[in-house]
């Protein structure tokens, strides 16, 4: 497993999204939220949220526009990551309100989905 299975944001991310069943993506109509990596240069960075609340969060001021949108975990798994990891995008993990969080590559993610606890 990578760097971040110690990280209590990520394991947070990852416990409470098998618990619902779904992540939460902030979209304004087609678009949806991709900025650029604060640690990689040249990097896009998705951020997705466990919770509705947390992701409501972040609809203020520049993305006000911008709604939670939930994903089913197993589209999120069988679609979206396959396609971020071919285009080489980075997953971030429950940010805050400062958008500070753990910025993950996919495979990290299915590898912690996938451990049994």
């Amino acid at each position: 497993m990578g760097e971040f299975i110690n990280d209590p944001v990520f394991q947070g991310f990852i416990s409470e999204a098998r618990t619902s069943g779904q992540v939460y993506v902030l979209a304004h109509g087609e678009d949806l939220l991709v900025v650029e990596s604060v640690d990689f240069e040249d990097t896009d960075v998705m951020p997705f949220w466990s919770n509705i609340e947390q992701a409501q969060i972040h609809c203020t001021e520049e993305w006000a526009e911008y709604k939670p949108e939930a994903i089913p975990l197993e589209i999120f798994v069988e679609g979206w990551l396959k396609e971020m990891y071919e285009d080489g995008v980075l997953i971030g993990t429950n940010w805050d309100s400062d958008l500070n969080g753990p910025e993950v590559e996919p495979r990290e993610i299915l590898e912690a989905l996938a451990q049994v606890n």
